[in-house]
């Protein structure tokens, strides 16, 4: 039976957090270094940025063209002209739009100021009469002002005097000064493409070279985890980066046929705007809108081109958005929105409108560093769309912030991928062992533990109706845009639930007396057994420490019981009360079935349980699997605390806990 691979597990005992260090001072100092370097540096920083960018878009197209028998440096040569032919053409194609703009900017003068005029009516106009018919309503209630006296000295003076008119003549530009006045703009793009693409040939040259000396620098400790990640980050990214340039061209087509037909001028200059800006998510493509919108407004003869510009961008948003994206690539970004916004303030902070094009690669970037480099997991924290906490660790907030209502719907939508005894061996069960951990270092008041009892059992009964079932799961797809590497944590694999026990077919009944450990978390762990043994065909019940410790053990009747299961947290210390209780029931009832729940592998008692018992198991699943196992070895006919008829009958062996009626009923 395939199984999902193995919960993570807190340790026994968690320690507080240590104090930061001169680790924690010399990363924020190595931080800051770094901000410091990429805001002086930018100036080379950003052509080799390009560069690796533009590798990693040409590096699929040189393979492709490697698999042709072209060879290393045909392959890169063939790419590198194509990538330069696009970026020229796509340059002449701005620089001819805006020229034609300029040239064709006084035809639609006067549709500018006729638009100018009618908002300035709609608007300054009627502000301006409200002020005259203020100021003229002032003048009348007001009394007049008597002239202010001439100057005595100066009569002919004016108040005001006249400005004395002050010509500047700037002297005739030499035509070198010419040339550098007109060349200048036009140069340093060309110097910047010039870089831009020699870098990028030396990276698709010499990239397996460079990929041995970065393992050589970063992962010479673990080559195996360094090779895996460099070449999953690079084969997504370089999935990821061809997607998003497709779809973003695809909507620069779209947008500037639409712009066309609409009539908005200068259509071809708006969609290369609009497929740039794209590649910032959520605000990339409406920023170009606003643009394309002002202007089809104001050379516009009516408001129908405004209109249809906005449906337009509107409409195109949406399909590329919600309906291509998530066929290429899922639903997800990589990155969580709030990174998205941040990311874009910060780069282009540093590196200006360059700096917002690239944002969401730059920072995509990083947060599959993150995802690879333990020290930099910080940064896969904060920008990553992956949740922060795991489904135990949120199970277990849950129950200190009392709120099972949220923890029911996390239980039902992990419900839909795993079976219910899946869902309490990875999420709940994981969840109380952070709870037990948190009690063992008494960081957890009266008040805290009581909210974790309630709120735990408010979802064990809310989880009461369902069933226990396997769930087939598709294949997860690909989502380039995640880079999750194998290695990222437990995938869903498909599971089947632990054999059921049929009376009718096996002809028998079978009863399993759950015992509880005195741990805080122990009975709320019983519960769940007893409810995932009644949902397997077991008839259970449920019985506190309290009636088998040493005092009142006596008082105990075992005759007839065939299986026996404790449950307990505390399997893991091994303490003094556990193994004696194992003892007593082993004396007491030889021939009964004696299975000890939750117990750690490593765990000292161990060696008992071997003794003692007829099997350990480390969670819910493997513990239902030991009492069927069990049942089918065993008759539990005659057993006169459970019947067929009475899966929840009720004995002075079985009854509840006086102290803690509500398992009972749970």
């Amino acid at each position: 039976m395939p199984q999902a691979p193995a919960p993570r597990r807190p340790p026994a005992k968690i320690l507080p957090p240590e104090a930061p260090g001169v680790r924690a001072l010399a990363s924020l100092v190595t931080g800051v270094v770094v901000i410091c370097a990429l805001y002086f540096g930018r100036a080379v920083m950003i052509p080799i940025i390009l560069a690796i960018l533009l590798s990693f878009l040409l590096a699929p197209f040189v393979e492709f063209l490697r698999r042709l028998r072209f060879g290393q440096v045909p392959s890169v040569i063939v790419a590198v002209v194509i990538a330069l032919s696009v970026l020229t053409a796509v340059g002449a194609l701005i620089g001819a739009q805006v020229a034609q703009l300029a040239g064709d900017l006084p035809k639609y003068q006067v549709a500018v100021e006729r638009k100018l005029e009618n908002v300035q009516k709609m608007t300054v106009g009627r502000a301006d009469a409200f002020l005259g018919r203020a100021s003229r309503a002032l003048k009348r209630i007001s009394p007049t002002r008597e002239q202010e006296p001439k100057n005595e000295d100066n009569p002919a003076a004016s108040p005001i005097d006249q400005p004395m008119p002050v010509e500047v003549h700037e002297p005739t530009p030499t035509p070198l000064e010419l040339a550098q006045r007109f060349l200048s703009p036009v140069i340093s793009p060309l110097e910047t493409t010039g870089i831009v693409l020699v870098v990028a040939v030396f990276i698709l040259l010499q990239r397996e070279d460079l990929r041995d000396r970065l393992i050589r620098l970063f992962g010479s400790r673990d080559l195996h985890r360094a090779t895996t990640a460099m070449d999953e980050a690079a084969r997504r990214l370089s999935r990821y980066f061809l997607a998003q340039l497709g779809i973003n061209v695809s909507v620069g087509i779209v947008i500037s046929i639409g712009l066309a037909i609409i009539g908005v001028p200068g259509a071809l200059l708006f969609g290369v705007m609009a497929a740039l800006l794209r590649f910032v998510p959520y605000v990339g493509t409406w920023i170009a809108a606003l643009v394309a919108v002002v202007f089809a407004a104001a050379v516009g003869p009516g408001w129908a081109m405004l209109v249809w510009t906005i449906v337009l961008f509107g409409v195109t948003d949406i399909l590329a958005g919600h309906v291509v994206e998530p066929l290429l690539y899922g639903h997800s970004t990589g990155l969580s929105p709030f990174a998205v916004i941040v990311a874009a303030i910060f780069w282009s902070w540093i590196w200006g409108p360059v700096g917002l094009v690239l944002s969401t690669p730059l920072t995509l970037c990083l947060v599959i560093l993150g995802r690879h480099v333990d020290r930099l997991e910080f940064l896969d924290v904060l920008f990553g769309d992956r949740p922060a906490l795991t489904p135990a660790e949120n199970f277990y907030q849950r129950l200190l912030a009392n709120d099972p209502d949220e923890a029911l719907v996390q239980a039902e939508s992990l419900l839909k991928e795993r079976s219910l005894i899946a869902y309490y061996d990875e999420v709940a069960l994981e969840g109380l062992r952070y709870a037990h951990n948190d009690v063992l270092r008494g960081v957890v008041t009266a008040d805290q533990l009581r909210r974790i009892n309630e709120s735990a059992l408010d979802i064990i009964e809310g989880l009461e109706d369902a069933e226990d079932v396997a769930v087939s799961v598709a294949p997860r797809e690909e989502l380039p845009a995640s880079f999750e590497s194998p290695d990222d944590g437990p995938r869903i694999a498909p599971e089947s639930p632990p054999a059921r026990f049929d009376p009718h077919t096996e002809g028998h009944t079978a009863s399993v007396l759950c015992i509880a450990g005195r741990s805080e978390l122990d009975d709320l762990a019983a519960t769940i057994a007893v409810q995932l043994f009644r949902k397997h065909g077991l008839y259970a019940d449920l019985a506190g420490y309290e009636r088998f410790s040493r005092g009142r053990f006596g008082e105990v009747d075992l005759a007839g019981v065939s299986i026996i299961c404790v449950v307990s947290f505390d399997a893991a210390e091994s303490p003094p009360y556990l193994r004696n209780l194992l003892r007593r029931l082993h004396q007491r009832a030889p021939s009964a079935e004696l299975i000890v729940g939750l117990i750690f592998p490593e765990s000292s008692l161990q060696g008992e349980v071997l003794v003692r018992t007829s099997s350990a198991a480390v969670s819910f699943g493997e513990l239902v699997e030991a009492c069927v196992a069990a049942a089918r070895r065993q008759s539990t006919d005659g057993v006169p605390w459970a019947g067929l008829d009475d899966p929840g009958g009720e004995t002075a062996l079985s009854g509840p806990r006086e102290d803690a009626p509500e398992l009972r009923d749970a």
